[in-house]
């Protein structure tokens, strides 16, 4: 069959009821917007199509209209398995009222699980996952009471546990590209992420079903170089061309930058200067966790992990560190806010699943994480809090496949404030919430694995340092000026393991001059009892 060109509210007619829908997009990179606009639009005119289930590795829109929250609407949709949700607030109500099948697996599983479904794999056999909330053991990655079915399942291989994930088969594939050819080949060269597009395509394609793109252009046939084609026009049944610019931006913040898809920029960098606040003090005490052998880094979203990015480059410790974010790009200056997710000038950009088998594998050295509610086992969750969802994301695959894992962000929340004088912390508004509780309400990371994986383990905040040990959490090191049962202990909800050597955080650290070897083995510290 050759490729059909047509408008994208021509193609949703094509979509049929009770699909099983394979959707592309990272925040606002690679989404097909056009198309899940007009699906929106025809939905609340006929109807049709309806009862859909949709399966999306990353978290797609924007956090307010675009994206997955044109599904937001009773009956559109049957079933979503995301691998994150909180950019699509209005799907919130709907999976609270059970009117939606919720579930939520990690980015990495869902960003492979289209290569083994192209294949005709019945299951996605993996560790990832393991004592988490997505472990069968706990909730199975279920969000909601609608979610009957299990779809993940534990089994063992030579005495080891494994998560086996049911591998979906879409009949349908909503896809983004820059430009198709008049034989449906599809390039991506202005697009910053590639994702995993071509999975996916070959995915809906091997199990009988239809593959509609969306481009900003349609050129000659031959005009393309073979090798820039990221999906072949065997595998693509639709096409449409944008009628706006907006529908193919390539960011939720940006338009277009040619940086973003260039590794040939060259860009002198001023002068950084980190202001000292509670930020500061919490990237400056993650970052003196890396090592000298470390060379591979990843920081998550969140102005805590992005901190830590900008005290190496502003102590000039991020020369021989490369940067790498999980749906494809390495080095680079990774961005944060709308364009997370992009980098300028990265050194390389490459699919998403094999991003993710680089994570699986231990590609990774240290990463830095946020750390939104810890408890007594070491568990962290940062995934749900009541109606709230947000999702996993790449959290999963990274924390446990990573050697060295800084988890970073104050000590409590909801209005805490503090100052920092004389080289010391002093709490000035202490938060109306605590984050250190007996028990997550939702086990995103899993410290019983994680020791048992032998990783290496870090809870840093402005007051605070505590390590993974083998019965949960030791408080290793607190702030100086910081009083250790009024600021510390009586804010959590369990008596931490205390170290026997206490000591304080490094002075330097509160100080407004420049560290200095701030990737350093040597302890720099005091004893608290000194």
């Amino acid at each position: 069959m050759s490729v059909e060109f047509i408008d994208s509210e021509s193609v949703i007619s094509k979509i049929p009821d009770g699909a099983t829908i394979a959707l592309e997009g990272f925040l606002g990179s690679d989404v097909p917007e056009e198309i899940l606009e007009k699906l929106h639009a025809v939905y609340l005119k006929t109807g049709h199509p309806k009862n859909l289930t949709f399966y999306h590795a990353s978290g797609i829109g924007d956090g307010k209209e675009r994206g997955t929250n044109n599904l937001a609407e009773p009956g559109m949709v049957k079933r979503i398995v995301g691998g994150h949700w909180a950019l699509a607030p209005k799907l919130e109500p709907l999976v609270e009222a059970n009117q939606i099948e919720a579930y939520c697996f990690p980015q990495g599983v869902l960003s492979q699980i289209f290569r083994d479904s192209a294949a005709h794999k019945p299951l996605h056999i993996t560790r990832v996952g393991l004592g988490t909330f997505i472990d069968p053991d706990l909730q199975g990655g279920k969000l909601n009471l609608a979610a009957k079915e299990d779809l993940v399942s534990k089994m063992q291989i030579k005495g080891k546990d494994y998560l086996a994930y049911e591998v979906p088969k879409p009949n349908i594939a909503l896809l983004r590209g820059s430009y198709a050819d008049e034989d449906g080949n599809i390039t991506f060269e202005d697009e910053p992420l590639t994702l995993e597009s071509t999975a996916i395509a070959m995915a809906a394609h091997n199990n009988g079903g239809k593959v509609i793109v969306s481009v900003k252009r349609i050129v000659d046939r031959g005009s393309m170089k073979p090798k820039d084609i990221r999906i072949p026009g065997l595998l693509v049944d639709y096409v449409c061309e944008t009628d706006d610019a907006t529908m193919t931006q390539q960011s939720t913040d940006t338009m277009y930058n040619p940086d973003f898809v260039k590794a040939s920029v060259i860009r002198a960098e001023g002068a950084i200067n980190v202001p000292l606040d509670i930020k500061k003090v919490i990237a400056r005490r993650a970052a003196m966790f890396l090592q000298p052998e470390d060379r591979v880094v990843n920081y998550g979203i969140g102005k805590y992990p992005e901190t830590v990015s900008l005290v190496l480059k502003e102590e000039k410790a991020a020369d021989n560190i490369i940067t790498t974010v999980e749906p494809g790009t390495f080095g680079g200056v990774p961005l944060g806010g709308g364009d997370f997710g992009c980098a300028i000038s990265p050194q390389s950009t490459i699919d998403q699943p094999y991003m993710f088998d680089f994570y699986d594998g231990g590609g990774i050295d240290t990463t830095f994480l946020g750390l939104a509610e810890l408890d007594q086992k070491g568990n962290i969750n940062v995934s749900k809090f009541g109606p709230k969802i947000a999702g996993v994301g790449g959290f999963v695959n990274i924390t446990q496949n990573t050697k060295t894992t800084v988890f970073t962000g104050t000590f409590t929340a909801g209005g805490f404030r503090a100052d920092i004088e004389n080289g010391e912390l002093h709490i000035t508004k202490e938060g109306k919430s605590d984050k250190l509780v007996k028990d997550v309400e939702q086990v995103t990371f899993s410290g019983h694995v994680a020791h048992e994986n032998g990783q290496h383990v870090y809870y840093v905040t402005e007051r605070a340092v505590f390590e993974l040990v083998d019965d949960g959490i030791e408080l290793i090191e607190i702030a100086p000026g910081i009083d250790l049962q009024k600021d510390v202990l009586s804010h959590m909800g369990f008596k931490p393991n205390i170290s026997d050597d206490l000591k304080y955080m490094d002075a330097r650290i509160f100080a407004p001059e420049k560290m200095g070897d701030i990737i350093n083995k040597a302890d720099k510290s005091v004893g608290v009892t000194n």
